[in-house]
Parts: structure tokens; sequence; C-alpha cells
């Protein structure tokens, strides 16, 4: 009993340790984000790795996201004989919730693992330990501008993949279901679902800040070499697919409060 006592104990502790590192360092970044501190050629290289080699595997991920809603959708309709609402279900579906939310766990495990080992790797060949030497500061070098581009990007690719996952929603209803893709794409429009489109992008924008605070503070925290690197890693992808899910139940409640 004891030792099951002493156990949930430390394992408590080290999340409180963790749970204030992350808030720390999202303080910390958020401050060095200054036009004066950011590197402009670090920024740009950031966007486009973190932004333009993702955006292939976010579409194929939002089509795929929009068929299956479709499909799901249609069961139930097909059997009431309300078709008219699949583009409704659908769209509610994919722009609200599960489309920001596979987007974000897709972008977790390519952009967020690869910089927690990019950043690991620096720390254990004492790249960062360099840069402190030369007088540059590590977080406004390397660490807000990865954020910075992670926030606008996930943003831009929730916005896109929600407009592909209605794309493929619309083709899959009309070779399945044989609701012609000009009804589904009227059905859309006709739900008003504006202010589920800026929820999913609000939620977006916000996966995206998570996704970088915790892959940076793995990554800048790792010891014991390659191996530390794996874990530092492997830690990253599990919180930060947490903390997606953590964000998304309090931006969806704030929401509806607002």
């Amino acid at each position: 009993m004891i030792g099951w006592v002493s156990g949930l104990g430390a394992a408590l502790i080290g999340l409180l340790e963790t749970l204030g590192g992350l808030a720390i360092l999202a303080v910390r970044i958020v401050r060095s984000m200054s036009p004066r501190t950011l590197d402009g050629r670090e920024t740009w290289r950031a966007f486009y790795k973190v932004g333009v080699k993702s955006y292939a595997i976010v579409v194929m991920t939002a089509l795929f996201t929009g068929a299956i809603m479709v499909i799901q959708a249609g069961q139930f309709v097909s059997k009431a004989g309300a078709t008219s609402f699949v583009g409704w279900a659908a769209g509610f579906a994919v722009l609200a919730e599960i489309g920001p939310v596979l987007i974000g766990l897709m972008f977790s495990g390519r952009v967020g693992a690869n910089n927690t080992a990019e950043l690991g790797t620096m720390v254990v060949t004492e790249q960062v330990d360099a840069l402190r030497a030369l007088a540059i500061e590590p977080l406004g070098y390397l660490v807000a501008p990865r954020v910075l581009a992670m926030v606008v990007m996930l943003f831009l690719l929730t916005a896109l993949g929600d407009l592909f996952a209605l794309f493929g929603g619309g083709v899959t209803s009309e070779l399945l279901l044989g609701i012609p893709f000009r009804v589904f794409a009227q059905q859309v429009i006709e739900a008003n679902l504006t202010s589920e489109y800026l929820l999913g992008l609000v939620k977006g924008s916000v996966f995206g800040f998570s996704i970088a605070v915790v892959s940076c503070y793995f990554g800048l925290g790792v010891k014991g070499g390659a191996a530390g690197v794996g874990r530092a890693v492997n830690n990253a992808v599990v919180l930060a697919a947490i903390g997606i899910f953590v964000t998304d139940l309090a931006v969806g409640l704030l929401w509806n409060l607002l």
C-alpha cells in the first residue's frame, strides 16, 4: 500500500512539474515573439517546413475524413429517407470537430515529432549551448519562429483541410449515396455553418500552439543522448495528443459560453 501511494505521488509530482514547465515555457515564448528578436531566415524556413511540406498529408487526411463522415451519416439518413440532411450532418461534424482534431493529430505526428527530434539533437550535440556562447538566445532564434509557424500554418491547413473534407464528402455522396455533388454543396451552403467553420479555425490555432509548446519543451529538455531523444519524441507525441483533446474540450465550452 505504501509503495502504491508513493508511486502515485511521484507520478503526480512529475505531472505537475511538466505542466508547470510547459506554462513557463509558453509565457517565455510569447514574450520572445517580437519582430526585433525573430530571425527572418529561420522564420521563413519554419513556415516552409511546417506548412508547405505538410499540406499534401493534410489534404489526403481531409478527403478521407469527409468521405467517412458522409458514409456514417448516410446510413441513418437513408433509412429515415432524410437525404436532405446529409450535407448538414457531414459539414457540421467535419467543420466543428472531426476535421480540426484529425488534422491536428496528423500535424502533431509529423511536425511536432520532427520538431522535438530536431531540437533534441541540437541539445545533445551542444548546438544550443553554442548559440548561448555566441550571445544568441535560443528561444528567440530557434523556438519562437517554430511556434509562430505552427500556429499560423495549422490555422491555414485547417481552413484548407475543411474545404477538401467537404469536397471529399460531396464526391462520396454522389458515388455511394446517389446524391449529386451540386445538391450536397447546396445543403452545406443552406446549413449556414459559418460559426462551425470559424470554431474549427480557432481550434486549429490553439492546437498549433499546444503542439508547438509541447514539442519544444521536450526537445529542449532532452537528456541521455540518442536514447533521450527517442524518449522525448515519444513523450511529446503522447502529450500533444492529450493536449489536443483537452484544448478541444476547453475551446468548445468557451465558444458555447460566448
